[in-house]
């Protein structure tokens, strides 16, 4: 670990590759998962908006928003955007959405018991 000096380390935890942030940062885990699908679709959204070189009234039309909710989107705030508004923009703009469901690691002492309508 890299210290500077005698100050706090500059690194004292890292989320492994597919790990959770959210989790990390102490949310419940049903919040947490919905914190990283609505983060991976706003990364989704923002990737579309800079590969096409968009301006934002010209992603809000594509997406079906106001220029406004596309600042909202680029300036990361994501407190303002539900799974559903970010699938539809998405949907909007000619993508299809999918979903994987599989047990959480255990973690956190959380139990990874599939439920039982996964295991028959």
């Amino acid at each position: 670990m890299q210290t500077r000096g005698e100050e706090e380390p500059i690194i004292g935890h890292t989320t492994p590759a597919g790990g959770n942030v959210f989790r990390d940062l102490g949310f419940e885990p049903g919040e947490a998962a919905n914190l990283l699908m609505r983060a991976h679709l706003m990364m989704d959204l923002e990737h579309i908006i800079k590969e096409r070189r968009l301006k934002q009234k010209d992603a809000a039309k594509l997406f079906g928003v106001s220029q406004p909710r596309i600042s909202d989107l680029l300036r990361g705030k994501m407190e303002t955007f539900t799974i559903d508004s970010l699938v539809n923009m998405l949907g909007n703009a000619g993508y299809r959405v999918t979903t994987e469901v599989r047990p959480l690691p255990q973690q956190h002492g959380v139990a990874t018991e599939a439920p039982a309508a996964a295991q028959a």
